[in-house]
């Protein structure tokens, strides 16, 4: 499911724009390689589109994603945008310079199609207290607001949960919109959605934006899009650049910290698409419209991640610092302190851990554990749930058994017995199984007497 985009006022976003960001680049750029990180940051994975012309991307890296939602999605992928994506070679391919194509076409019964591909990888995450980079060099559709209205072209990212849940947790698990530009306006936004589907602290489904940003030049030549999440900045931090330009920042503390958790402590997956009408161009004059041109492509020279920094040892961090506190109120499962590397609560297998600092049991011995946990596992795959007081490697004091609940969202409240605890603890919860596949999901745990 695409965000239920914010449905702005065009008044308000004309405030926001600022005109001569950048300088114009020519379209005849030549393709190349992803280029070098910036400094001290190093390349983790990568995409050049390098093919024959009409050829598909590469399946080791990418999906597709098919038709009008996620399977047990929202419909129209929660946006209201008309097209059907498909993986056609009409719709998305590599043009054999060097670049990936995501074109939309409008059939002679005035169908669109187009294409919308996503990262078979979900970790793509900052090490703990380092930073990580996602960043592409895009052309937009060359269209312009008499021919584009409705043409929607997009470069983003959905937090790791969003998958086995068709996004059906959006816009908790977090959403970084890296460049949009609707209508063909030669201009781009950069959104972070977060927090409850309407309102709430992130004021969805508008979400937590720059506002419109002039980007001349940016329909007929190659720009770079960039975001870095840093859990190392105090608070933490989400920038936004253009062309090099850090042109809008969200810190940590505009919103709660379990709401900033919740979005940005987990892996990310990548998205590129160019989807078709939809909430976000009707708040701009709408579209598409009968003078709407066919064919205009999204071109992308390269997608890159990098990570900088951090403390490296195969943990990530959510909570630097911070403590638990009361061990008898609902702890969310995001609110790990650190981790096993590229952990997604949303789908936990063998050898998985997470730690939750200072966790305060009081005088009265606990001897409940109650944690709320799902699974879309297959037949025949399950798993323990183990808590382990100080260090990962201590005894468990206490575990529950978990299989396929009817899917990844399915919440069950699952108690389990645990030794008598008193005192304040670092908390592990670990995860095992004799299998390899994911067999459970975390929302929330707590402990009781």
């Amino acid at each position: 499911m695409r965000s239920r985009r914010r449905f702005l006022a065009a008044a308000s976003a004309f405030a926001a724009l600022i005109p001569g960001v950048v300088a114009v680049a020519l379209s005849t750029q030549s393709a190349s390689a992803a280029p070098a990180p910036p400094a001290g940051f190093t390349t983790v994975w990568s995409d050049d589109f390098t093919g024959s012309a009409g050829s598909p991307v590469n399946g080791s890296n990418w999906l597709y994603d098919l038709g009008h939602g996620y399977p047990g999605g929202a419909g129209n992928w929660g946006t209201g945008e008309v097209e059907s994506m498909t993986n056609s070679t009409n719709n998305v391919y590599l043009d054999g310079s060097g670049h990936l194509a995501i074109k939309p076409i409008k059939d002679g019964a005035g169908n669109w199609t187009s294409g919308r591909i996503e990262t078979q990888r979900t970790d793509f995450q900052p090490p703990a207290g380092g930073v990580m980079r996602i960043e592409a060099s895009i052309q937009q559709p060359n269209v312009n607001t008499a021919n584009g209205l409705g043409y929607w072209p997009a470069f983003w990212a959905l937090g790791a949960p969003a998958r086995p849940a068709a996004a059906t947790n959006w816009p908790s698990i977090g959403e970084l919109d890296i460049m949009e530009d609707i209508n063909g306006r030669s201009s781009e936004f950069a959104t972070l959605h977060c927090g409850t589907g309407s309102g709430g602290p992130c004021n969805e489904t508008t979400g937590i934006g720059s506002g419109e940003r002039a980007c001349g030049g940016c329909q007929t030549g190659f720009h770079t899009y960039a975001v870095e999440l840093d859990y190392g900045a105090n608070p933490q931090q989400l920038r936004y650049y253009l062309d090099g330009n850090n042109f809008f920042t969200i810190n940590a503390n505009q919103v709660d910290a379990t709401t900033w958790n919740n979005a940005t402590q987990h892996g990310f997956f990548v998205i590129l698409n160019v989807a078709i009408g939809g909430g976000f161009p009707a708040a701009f004059g709408g579209g598409p419209t009968a003078a709407t041109v066919s064919g205009q492509p999204m071109l992308v020279d390269y997608v890159s991640v990098s990570t900088k920094g951090g403390s490296g040892g195969g943990t990530t961090t959510s909570n630097p610092g911070g403590s638990i506190g009361n061990a008898y109120t609902a702890i969310p499962a995001t609110k790990y302190s650190a981790a096993s590397s590229g952990i997604n609560v949303g789908q936990l297998s063998n050898g998985a851990w997470a730690k939750y600092s200072g966790i305060d049991f009081g005088s009265t011995p606990a001897t409940q554990f109650v944690a709320s946990a799902a699974s879309g596992a297959a037949s025949g795959v399950s798993g323990l749930v183990e808590v382990r007081l100080d260090s990962v490697n201590n005894a468990p004091i206490g575990s529950f058994a978990i299989a396929n609940t009817g899917g990844w969202t399915s919440w069950r409240s699952i108690p389990a017995n645990i030794a008598a605890t008193t005192g304040v603890h670092d908390v592990y919860l670990t995860f095992s199984s004799g299998q390899p596949a994911p067999f459970v999901a975390m929302n929330t745990f707590t402990f009781g007497h």
